[in-house]
């Protein structure tokens, strides 16, 4: 049994930052270890209980993607081990869910990519018609794939705060046209590539972000995570022509469950309001979006 880690302790190194679910190291002044906990956040709000073995099928998943995808786009992995860096006690803390990469300049977008309707690209779009100023055709319903993929991104958030959906246009006023579309080319193109591949897997990938940072030399990188469940929408191919049939989106290989239980569970007799504290997962809703995860990892790697 791996070591449930929800928050990494790690103090032969100097902690750069917490996110949702990783905690980044400084190593030296070139590199990160990235060590992804199994923390799970839904609605922006971190649970308290660890989704044992996550960070690691999470970790495998990206590197994964990362291999299968380098010839697209350059990624952050230095290819060195991460057990190298952190001293004999800490290594259990490290082992199999960590990263070393290079430290980048981050690029402040979430480059997201939508090959179906769904979430908030549906919501948009029914009052709008369109997807972050995308036009998209009229009659589609939730859940429908679209003619060709979509560059929608977002302005990224602090921990606790949403992404806010933005146009093509505001993302390029932000860092600048050149750089603006090269990512959205690079990211469209990353998509398809991962989403034809998964398909022959069984899986559809709905939609999914991209980080990316630059390096000294300015170079644009692939960096953070990759094509995993918590960054993407993963969908059982089986089960999608019934659902979008009912108008739904099919189960996704995600945390789900956890969401479906947040919205029932009454705390001191009322709703919980999605704000911290988080109430207690139960074990079996715990266990339910663990074997969710594997089940993702197992198919696509088989």
């Amino acid at each position: 049994m791996s070591l449930s880690v929800h928050t990494s302790s790690i103090t032969s190194l100097p902690l750069l930052a917490r996110g949702k679910v990783r905690d980044n190291y400084a190593v030296g002044e070139d590199r990160i270890l990235m060590v992804a906990s199994d923390r799970l956040s839904a609605f922006d709000v971190i649970m308290g209980e660890p989704i044992t073995g996550k960070g690691i099928l999470l970790t495998q998943m990206a590197l994964f993607w990362f291999g299968k995808l380098g010839a697209i786009c350059p990624n952050h992995l230095t290819g060195e081990d991460p057990l190298s860096v952190v001293t004999e006690a800490e290594k259990p803390q490290v082992k199999d869910r960590s990263m070393l990469v290079k430290r980048l300049k981050p690029v402040m977008i979430e480059a997201v990519v939508r090959g179906y309707l769904a979430g908030s690209g549906w919501s948009e779009y029914q009052a709008s018609q369109s997807v972050c100023g995308v036009k998209l055709p009229a009659g589609l319903k939730n859940a429908s794939k679209l003619p060709e993929p979509i560059f929608t991104p977002a302005a990224k958030a602090a921990v606790g705060e949403h992404d806010e959906n933005i146009s093509f246009e505001t993302a390029a006023n932000m860092i600048g046209d050149e750089l603006a579309t090269r990512i959205k080319a690079i990211s469209i193109a990353l998509y398809k590539a991962a989403a034809d591949f998964a398909l022959t897997k069984g899986i559809i990938i709905a939609d999914t972000k991209f980080e990316f940072g630059l390096d000294a030399d300015g170079a644009l990188v692939l960096m953070d995570e990759v094509l995993t469940p918590d960054s993407s929408r993963f969908w059982p191919a089986e089960t999608y022509e019934a659902a979008f049939q009912a108008g739904k989106n099919p189960p996704s290989y995600d945390k789900q469950f956890v969401r479906d239980w947040l919205e029932q569970v009454q705390v001191n007799g009322r709703p919980w309001g999605k704000q911290a504290p988080a109430p207690v997962l139960p074990a079996d809703v715990i266990e339910k979006t663990a074997a969710k995860y594997r089940e993702a990892l197992q198919r696509l790697t088989a």
